[in-house]
């Protein structure tokens, strides 16, 4: 126990700070086309890495002195700025260029930034420059700032809110929820204790892994949430595991050997499933996909760790210690209640819930499995977007610059394409005027700028401020567009850009929004097929290792799949669609394509979970009896306080992200909740009994080649003696 202290506050010191290294974006593949373009014109061209807008508004006009010398001096003080590449604003631009920086009503000028540097530095200048140029702003004139830069400065700002914010609400709810399942406070803060140990040890491996690669700020949230929650659920397991074996009448000793040889070893297999069914996401190219696989491993080992070591020494180390400070026995004798007492297995409200599903299999299994169905509909009609300063709540400045920007500005730099002509060597100024003809009688198409950048033939093709020769070779063009953002008509906008020959038939790469949108969700739908396969594989195998079936692990994969339509249904309904007001965020008319993958892969390893907890548990009533029906209610019985607990608790870390302020984490908030709550209600106590009252005896069944291979690797233990049928607490239902 010191020694797990001591490490405890080791990773502490080392993980808490990893918020300031962590990054906001990371939702485009960085190998895509529209990277390689974006990439171009940051080194080639010096366009900034990262764009930061500030709009400087008066009631009186752009042109009103106060306003212009706003925005001269705030032109002129980013441009002094080391770290800003490039800078054009409404007051300093050639007039025919100036246009586009105007709002139409003329209150609203812009001053566009290019910022260069990491993009822990980026988010650094960034906020010098926000506090530099909205300090000292004259009465009459308002200055904001917006752009991604000012987006990632704020969107890790209130991750950092937010996570205060959960663990705020997680950890005393969770602690509420423990006292009523145990009674004892000692009993009830053993759980919570090893999930601070989880968070922190999974913090502390997300800084390390920040030495080597890029990793999400919103990983940050998930480390925290199911941090508590597999902890929890962990230590949940042991401890009704070590009750029922003193319940039984063995030794506190001899109870803690049968619990970590029985209890012990399905929290490490339900770890391991979780784990590797979050570890596939390190395939997909986005970094923010890959982190929460670095957050979700890390996390599940010292939960699991943490469990399965310091559970068993607090047990030693309390001994009947660990049932005292017992608010149930208070509370009963403040109320002159007497003590409950011992009821039959059979008497049991989670064993006659199960014999009702089995006496009704068919129907109830149907119904589950066609409201489910229902509720994921709305999911048909999902419509894939990029995230943008809507992602944060209204009051951010960023934001607001956004819908500015989106309401009264005619050119809304998010719609633009930009084209790079990666290799214009022997190109003459004639054919790149005809290139960008051409893209200009594409629909919806409003402009086409002239060639910049470049020199053909030692002949300049851009404006007179183009770049020196020592940019030969390398053109842009940037095709203004009238099309909405993430429309029908935007895509067909884009497939008829792509279709218009290149300058000499040479090749050329696309960016901007609507471009990496496409290559996102390319790089999604070209990985999910071995994702999901690999998933697939895995959880079967383990399954069949667990339990010796082949038919189990076929109804857990199809189970846990109808488990999460709901969710997705959810998420469209409510952030796409926007019903119940979009739970106070901004629809956008999309999801980001990253959300459902993610919530998949973590919510689909969590249903493993339960999976194991309440299938090990049957499979031991069925070794020790041979009854099929009967197993399956006595395991529900045993399991199905803990599950509905676990559920609960771990409902309640996820539901607490719902209180964030960034739609992600809401959206993910969201689905998480719905996803554990439906597996942990409707499937695992209705649509389980059910199908595995149909199967009876098949639900064992395996063909004798692989029965073979079971016997010689599977991970089961047969009981030594039939299980106890006397309840583990004296509590009824």
């Amino acid at each position: 126990m010191g020694a797990a202290a001591a490490l405890t506050v080791a990773l502490a010191v080392l993980g808490v700070p990893v918020a300031a290294s962590l990054s906001p974006s990371g939702f485009a593949d960085p190998g895509s086309e529209s990277a390689r373009a974006s990439r171009t014109l940051t080194e080639t061209f010096g366009q900034g890495d990262v764009v930061m807008l500030i709009v400087v508004s008066s009631p009186d006009g752009v042109d009103s002195p106060a306003a212009r010398d706003t925005g001269q001096r705030i032109a002129q003080r980013v441009a002094d700025h080391p770290h800003v590449a490039t800078v054009s604003s409404a007051w300093t631009t050639p007039p025919a260029a100036a246009a586009d920086l105007i709002s139409r009503d003329r209150t609203s000028g812009l001053v566009v930034v290019g910022i260069t540097g990491t993009e822990a530095e980026q988010q650094t200048y960034a906020k010098e420059i926000d506090r530099d140029v909205t300090r000292d702003v004259p009465a009459g004139v308002t200055v904001r700032t917006g752009g991604t830069a000012m987006v990632n400065v704020q969107i890790t700002e209130h991750s950092q809110r937010d996570l205060l914010l959960m663990e705020g609400l997680a950890i005393p709810l969770s602690f509420l929820v423990l006292v009523w399942v145990f009674g004892g406070l000692l009993a009830a803060a053993l759980p919570v204790a090893i999930g601070v140990m989880a968070i922190v040890g999974a913090l502390a491996v997300l800084r390390v892994v920040t030495f080597a690669t890029d990793v999400s700020i919103f990983a940050l949230n998930l480390a925290t949430a199911m941090g508590l929650a597999l902890a929890i659920d962990y230590t949940l397991l042991i401890l009704s595991r070590y009750r029922d074996e003193l319940a039984g009448g063995a030794g506190r000793t001899e109870a803690v050997r049968r619990t970590m040889a029985t209890a012990g070893r399905t929290v490490i297999f339900s770890a391991t499933t979780v784990a590797l069914s979050m570890s596939v996401m390190v395939l997909f190219p986005m970094h923010f996909l890959k982190s929460f696989a670095y957050a979700g491993v890390a996390t599940v080992a010292f939960a699991a760790a943490a469990a399965v070591v310091v559970t068993p020494a607090a047990l030693v180390l309390l001994g009947d210690r660990h049932d005292s400070l017992d608010v149930r026995r208070l509370a009963r004798r403040l109320l002159r209640r007497p003590d409950p007492q011992p009821v039959p297995v059979e008497q049991r409200f989670w064993y006659r819930c199960a014999q009702t599903v089995m006496r009704r299999a068919l129907p109830l299994g149907l119904a589950v499995v066609v409201l489910l169905t229902v509720a994921g509909l709305p999911f048909l009609g999902v419509r894939w977007g990029f995230p943008d300063d809507r992602v944060l709540p209204q009051s951010a400045s960023a934001h607001q610059v956004g819908d500015q920007l989106r309401r009264d500005f005619a050119d809304n730099t998010d719609t633009a394409v930009t084209v790079v002509v990666p290799d214009t060597q022997g190109l003459g100024p004639a054919e790149l005027s005809a290139y960008a003809g051409a893209l200009s009688r594409v629909p919806d198409v409003v402009a086409v700028s002239a060639p910049t950048g470049t020199y053909v033939d030692g002949v300049a093709s851009g404006p007179p401020s183009a770049p020196t020769g020592e940019k030969d070779g390398r053109a842009f063009l940037t095709v203004a567009s009238s099309a909405p953002l993430f429309s029908d008509a935007s895509e067909r906008q884009l497939d008829g850009l792509h279709a218009v020959p290149g300058p000499g038939g040479r090749a050329v790469e696309m960016t901007g929004t609507a471009q990496t949108n496409r290559d996102s969700v390319d790089a999604i739908t070209s990985t999910l097929p071995l994702v999901l396969g690999l998933i697939a594989v895995i959880m079967f195998a383990l399954l069949f290792l667990l339990t010796g079936s082949i038919v189990v692990p076929l109804k857990a994969l199809v189970l846990n799949v109808l488990s999460l339509t709901a969710a997705f249904g959810a998420l469209v309904w409510v952030f796409q669609d926007g019903h119940l007001g979009g739970l106070g965020t901004t629809p956008t008319g999309t999801l980001v394509a990253n959300m459902p993958v993610l919530l998949f892969c973590i919510a689909f390893g969590l249903s493993m979970d339960y999976e194991v907890f309440l299938v090990a548990r049957i499979r031991e009533f069925w070794l020790a009896t041979g009854q099929s029906d009967e197993s399956v209610a006595l395991g529900i019985a045993y399991t199905g306080r803990i599950i509905t607990a676990a559920a609960l608790i771990m409902s309640i870390s996820f539901a607490a992200l719902i209180a964030a302020s960034t739609s992600v984490m809401r959206m993910f908030g969201l689905g998480l909740t719905l996803a554990v709550l439906v597996d942990a209600t409707l499937v695992r106590m209705v649509a389980v009994p059910a199908f595995m009252r149909l199967m009876g005896g098949w639900n064992w069944w395996a063909p004798h080649w692989l029965k073979r291979i079971h016997r010689r690797l599977g991970l089961e233990e047969a009981p030594a003696a039939p299980p106890p049928r006397e309840p583990t607490e004296r509590i009824s239902p």
